[in-house]
């Protein structure tokens, strides 16, 4: 793919690992925006990632550190981090070096999964990453679908892909029919691109039924661009998290998580031989949709699918003096009569 033109340190939640592979007392290492990192869980049970070189000669701490208690201990000589990014004791002195801190990075931990908040010139969080299970208002939690992780999660490393490609598919109605097999192109009802948590709300059927008789749907809600999360409705009840983190100025590591809804009085810890078949069934759909689109450098957008992708959030691509006008990057051919919904222009205006 060629290189993409939107940078890849975009600011916003980005997640790093599903909560399980990160065990308590347990040093995992990774390596997102340029930047070598270490996660580590604390006794406790709280997760800390930050950069993975020792302050003092530079050791990397995914190496033999160990984890004691709350702290972290470097292999090298010994020096001890705490959950700030602190020297908190160096064993061979008798005070710690206060002047010295590893960055750490905002950290947040729900729908099986660990974000880190990422922005390049390091400002705090201003949105929160929405709960793929308890963030939609409707009273559910996590305790109302089976568990994902080992079941229904799919995983692609170093993918020449940039996050907004894959939520630009939230925006693209015209796939539905070809890639889903839906009989009908989905009626949008809500785009909400006000604030960098966006909303996108359709109606859509999988059976042949006339358009004014669809009484299902998906809501979707974007946390920037590294997170989006869904709700169906009217059907199968469940939850999808997808998320694209980048790992350096080509290539993004891809998460999707699929929770299907718990059958009444089921307290198994595994999903039964069905809802299993149905994780399996849109992990594989996902992966056509998201990895495999969206590759082109320029591609052809009717004017149907531009006027959408142009309600993509101007939060998520870090600084806006640093996005190219979309004219720029992704050239339209403006012919053809559509009729698909109109219902947003906000992302150019944004943007340009």
């Amino acid at each position: 793919m060629a290189k993409t033109p939107l940078p890849m340190k975009p600011t916003g939640w980005f997640q790093v690992a599903w909560s399980a592979e990160i065990g308590a007392g347990e040093v995992v290492r990774m390596k997102y925006f340029g930047t070598e990192m270490i996660a580590w869980r604390s006794t406790s049970g709280q997760v800390t990632v930050m950069d993975a070189y020792c302050e003092h000669l530079g050791a990397h701490l995914g190496y033999g550190g160990t984890v004691d208690g709350e702290i972290l201990r470097c292999p090298f000589h010994g020096w001890e981090w705490n959950m700030q990014g602190r020297n908190v004791c160096i064993p061979y002195e008798k005070q710690p070096n206060k002047g010295r801190r590893i960055r750490t990075y905002p950290v947040t931990e729900h729908s099986e999964s660990v974000f880190i908040w990422h922005d390049v010139d390091r400002r705090a969080p201003y949105f929160d990453v929405a709960d793929a299970l308890s963030g939609f208002d409707d009273g559910h939690s996590g305790a109302d679908y089976y568990p994902a992780y080992g079941y229904s999660t799919l995983f692609e490393t170093g993918l020449e892909i940039h996050p907004q490609y894959v939520m630009e598919n939230g925006v693209d109605f015209a796939h539905f029919k070809y890639v889903h097999n839906t009989p009908l192109i989905p009626e949008f009802t809500r785009h909400d691109f006000d604030q960098p948590v966006s909303y996108v709300d359709f109606t859509i059927a999988f059976d042949d039924v006339p358009a004014d008789e669809v009484n299902s749907g998906v809501q979707a809600i974007n946390s920037g661009v590294g997170v989006a999360a869904t709700k169906s409705w009217g059907m199968i009840d469940n939850r999808t998290l997808t998320a694209v983190t980048p790992i350096d100025e080509s290539t993004s590591d891809v998460r999707f998580t699929v929770w299907i809804g718990r059958r009444p009085g089921d307290g198994c810890a595994e999903p039964p031989p069905g809802p299993a078949s149905t994780h399996r069934e849109s992990s594989s759909s996902f992966k056509t949709t998201s990895i495999s689109g969206n590759t082109s450098a320029t591609p052809i957008l009717l004017p149907c699918r531009v006027r959408n992708s142009r309600a993509l959030p101007r939060f998520a691509s870090g600084p806006t003096s640093s996005i190219p006008p979309m004219s720029n990057r992704r050239p339209p051919l403006q012919f053809g009569d559509v009729s698909h919904s109109d219902h947003v222009r906000q992302w150019h205006q944004f943007r340009s």
